[in-house]
This record gives C-alpha cells, structure tokens and sequence, in this order.
C-alpha cells in the first residue's frame, strides 16, 4: 500500500485558518499494515479503502496492539474486520444503541468465530444502562461518521454521547473521530438535513465534555466534495441515495469531505 502525506496541500491552508493542530503524518507500523491487508477482510470494505484511508487513519490516532479499544455504532464492522486482528494484545468492543445495532458484529462472529468470536458489546450512548463501558477503563475510543446521527430522532444525544465518551476513557485516553465536514462559511445547507457537522460543532462538544483537541489531519478531505446534494451526504457513494441520477457524477466526486480530529483526556 502506497502511502500518502496527512495532510493534503490543498487543505492545510484551510485548516490553519481553522486554527488547527497539524500533526506529522506517522507511518503505519508493519503490524497495522499487516491488519489492513488480513485475507479475512470482505472485498467490498477493501475497495473503500482508498477514501478511507484506515492505516494513516489509526497511525494518527496512534492506536496501539495492546491497547483497550471501544468502536461506537460500527454497523456492518467496516473498521472491526482490521481493528480486532490488530489489537491481538489488547481487546475490542462494539457499543451500539441496542440489539439491532449488533447484528453486523454478530454476522462476522458467525462468519468466522476463530477472529472475531471475542468481540465484547456494550449499550452505547445510555449512561445508566447495565451493560456500559464502565468509566475510566479503555484507552481509546474511535468513532467513525456517527455525530451527525446522534443529533437526529426526538432527542439530541450528541451532547450526552461525548460526555459519555470522555467518562469511559482512562486520563490520558484518546478519542479518534472522523465526521462529514461542513464547511463553517456554508450556506444553505444545515446540519440536521445534510448529515454533514460543522467542526467547530464537533468541537465545542467535545471541550464541553472535558476533551483537549489534540491534532487533525486532512487525510479524509475531498476537496471535489461541494456539501450541497438533494439528498445530504448520502448522495455521495457509498449510499448513492439518488439511485442512478447523476450516479456518474457522483462517484467521480467519491466519499464525503471528512474531518479527522483527536482528542486527549487530560491526565488531571
């Protein structure tokens, strides 16, 4: 796998007008490299590779083998087919909102229970329930295109979902995130339609919680993304929420513009 700087020219001006913390590009060690390439992983999920960028992502994360790690909402187990053969010395679970949202990791346990057979669950975000990720006990905890979601439905649980991150997190701990990108100048086009966040939304939420932005990265920009489809961000592929409208167009454009931020639990 060639490998590519963090951050893309075109959007480091952009995120030093931000404000950013740019980070150096790490390079992937043998062991995650290794992971990305398992047999196990499905052809589909490798072919998204190339957008996602799962190697430079994890490296910036700095996620490590031994590490205690939490996924939230991982549906069909996109990151879980490399996370859980990578974290050999360590150990992974899958927090969702309730049973449906198991049924992804419970498809791979069945598939193939030699790999994924400990894959532990947890309810996720509901700061009473019994079956939590119990406070101060991981490392990291990743989340991958689930803010915007978590503001959708009757209640807004953005607010309570990082609040509940940052308890599960040990002092020290990471929080990898990666979230569509709405640009802060755009115009007509809102958060609660696109499924597109504003980082500074993302990010008054997180400081709200107790979490020091650490570093970003503009390994998942696309520049070609223009944020303004009939359908949100789910006109872009995968989804292609316009079937065969523009179906070209679209995937010429690829996946959404992402931002890819990190967050530290202060020690104190």
């Amino acid at each position: 796998m060639r490998y590519r700087s963090l951050v893309a020219p075109l959007a480091v001006a952009a995120l030093v007008g931000a404000g950013a913390l740019i980070a150096a590009a790490p390079k992937p060690s043998p062991a995650l490299v290794a992971a990305v390439k398992a047999p196990t992983r499905t052809p589909a999920n490798v072919a998204r590779d190339a957008h996602r960028h799962p190697a430079e992502t994890l490296a910036f994360f700095g996620v490590k083998p031994t590490d205690k790690v939490v996924e939230l909402w991982p549906a069909g187990g996109w990151y879980t087919e490399i996370l859980v053969p990578y974290l050999a010395k360590g150990n992974y679970t899958a927090a969702g909102p309730n049973e449906r949202s198991r049924a992804g990791m419970q498809k791979l346990m069945t598939a193939n229970p030699a790999v994924y057979g400990e894959i532990k669950f947890a309810t996720f975000p509901d700061a009473a329930a019994a079956d939590k990720v119990a406070d101060g006990s991981v490392d990291v905890v990743l989340t991958f295109r689930n803010v915007h979601n978590w503001s959708f439905g009757a209640t807004d649980q953005t607010q309570a979902a990082f609040d509940q991150m940052f308890a599960m997190l040990k002092p020290g701990g990471t929080l990898g995130l990666v979230e569509h990108r709405l640009p802060e100048n755009a115009t007509g086009i809102t958060e609660a339609k696109s499924g597109y966040m504003k980082r500074s939304t993302v990010i008054a939420h997180a400081t709200k919680a107790g979490f020091t932005l650490a570093g970003e990265s503009a390994i998942n920009a696309n520049p070609k993304d223009t944020h303004n489809y009939p359908k949100g961000v789910w006109t872009l592929p995968p989804n292609f929420a316009e079937a065969d409208k523009d179906r070209a167009k679209y995937a010429a454009i690829g996946e959404s513009d992402r931002m890819t931020l990190k967050f530290i639990k202060p020690m104190k």
